[in-house]
């Protein structure tokens, strides 16, 4: 099967080619930097560390360039130096180095490049004075703006007709702008802001042009994908695609247009205006990252997700019972003598292995590719209860390759099941396991009910299964 992905350009899903199979290119646009970012903030980061993992399976690991930018001047940003008396640097570089620490928890891989409006300034004023030559931006009263009228298909990425793109245009409308349309490449600072120097007096870049210019900086324009949450469709990549194009480089920006959807909290986008956010920040204190990575993609990523409680508590338990075969599999191979090389699989764990990654080429079908994940693992499962130890071993790879793509499955089921517990706790409930087996053993049902109550004393939960009881701690109300 051939990857397909939907193109939001010619709003259909098509078979995906890069323009050099050996240099695949993806740009995503990156966080503004001026506070802890909420958990709708990483939906597209999980989203597309998903796409590049599947382009990196597809195409090499060294063949996959992908640039995620950092917007790292903005009115948020000034206002919030501003108001801390720090220059930009102090708080971009506090609230970045959280954003990546955030990112990794929810098992992103680190992008090939990840740009700075900041030190792309060379090329930003470059890429200005390119659209200025071209007859496709002016400069007025301090001002360079782009003249939407300069491009034939402005409004074609986003499909909206004259009246909504005037209405949408982020910028105020001004007595300088020859079109309602048109929006800002540069601008003077304000007292107190940072400006750097430019043809046209000092300043600094409009949001739009940031992104473009680090495009073509870090991967070169024209490049294979292009992503982004819905909401940046217009105006933001819309502008983007104007001025990529009038720069000089040629009818083309990016062969595929992907969008994620909105996550959203009571039926609301979420967003920090509407005050209606859950940091990821502080849901890492609570959850592991992976059920929250996990509840982000349960979902299509083109579909709207409603972001809950409940829906974390389901990812966690679906996590539960794929580490939980991974731990009834280890305990039972230890017992047999666990094949170091691993084992023969069977036609049926290939097929369900297969399946995964069919439907993760199917335009990233998650959902698809969870109940095939599933499928395997039950696989694995009747192995060990056949206590067939080729197919045991062999499913148990498998299954960890698969999940592995995903981003899942990446530590030790223990681990998994006794995170929170400190060595003092963890030799007490081996000891009380021990003890509850052994009045089991002995047939002393009392005697098992006392010791399983005083484990849940402690608030740990015991499992007992095919290969013996495991425990974990229990969530916290």
């Amino acid at each position: 099967m051939t990857l397909h992905l939907y193109d939001t350009m010619s709003r259909s899903k098509r078979p995906f080619a890069p323009q050099d199979p050996e240099r695949v290119t993806m740009y995503v646009c990156g966080p503004t930097v001026y506070n802890f970012a909420h958990i709708g903030n990483f939906r597209p980061v999980v989203v597309f560390d998903l796409l590049f993992r599947v382009l990196r399976h597809i195409y090499g690991e060294d063949q996959v360039l992908y640039a995620a930018n950092v917007t790292d001047v903005d009115d948020k940003i000034n206002a919030k130096a501003q108001a801390e008396g720090v220059p930009i640097s102090t708080v971009t570089e506090r609230y970045l180095a959280a954003y990546n620490a955030d990112a990794a928890a929810l098992g992103a891989l680190p992008p090939t490049f990840q740009p700075r409006a900041t030190e792309t300034m060379d090329a930003i004023v470059a890429m200005i004075g390119d659209l200025v030559r071209n007859n496709a931006a002016y400069a007025a009263e301090g001002h360079v703006l782009f003249n939407t009228q300069a491009f034939a298909d402005y409004g074609k990425l986003s499909g909206r007709p004259l009246e909504d793109l005037i209405a949408g245009a982020r910028v105020d409308v001004a007595p300088y702008k020859q079109d309602p349309r048109d929006f800002v490449l540069w601008k003077p600072s304000k007292p107190g802001e940072p400006e750097w120097e430019s043809p046209w007096g000092p300043g600094r870049p409009g949001w739009h042009i940031e992104c473009t210019a680090m495009i073509d900086q870090a991967l070169g324009l024209p490049i294979d994908i292009h992503g982004g949450g819905i909401d940046l469709v217009f105006p933001h990549h819309e502008n983007e695609l104007a001025q990529g194009v009038c720069a000089g480089h040629g009818r083309e920006y990016a062969r595929f247009w992907l969008h994620n959807g909105f996550l959203n909290m009571a039926e609301e986008k979420m967003s920090k205006s509407l005050g209606n956010v859950a940091l990821a920040h502080d849901l890492l204190k609570q959850y592991p990252g992976e059920a929250l990575r996990w509840a982000l993609l349960v979902g299509h990523y083109r579909a709207p997700l409603e972001w809950n409680g409940e829906l974390i508590e389901q990812a966690k338990s679906a996590l539960d019972r794929l580490y939980r075969v991974l731990d009834d599999t280890a305990r039972f191979l230890s017992g047999e003598g666990d094949p170091s090389a691993g084992g023969r699989e069977t036609p049926a764990q290939r097929k369900a292995f297969d399946a995964v990654f069919a439907a993760l080429e199917d335009d990233l079908n998650t959902p698809g590719a969870f109940a095939a994940l599933f499928q395997l693992a039950d696989l694995v499962r009747g192995a060990v209860m056949a206590r067939d130890v080729a197919a045991a071993a062999s499913g148990r790879d498998l299954l960890r390759q698969a999940a592995g793509l995903m981003g899942f499955l990446t530590g030790d089921p223990q681990a998994w099941f006794q995170g929170g517990a400190d060595d003092t706790l963890k030799a007490k409930v081996e000891e009380l396991l021990a003890a509850r087996q052994a009045a089991r053993t002995a047939k002393d049902w009392p005697q098992a009910d006392r010791i399983r109550a005083e484990l849940a004393a402690l608030n740990v939960e015991v499992m007992d299964g095919p290969t013996g009881a495991t425990w974990r701690i229990k969530e916290q109300a």
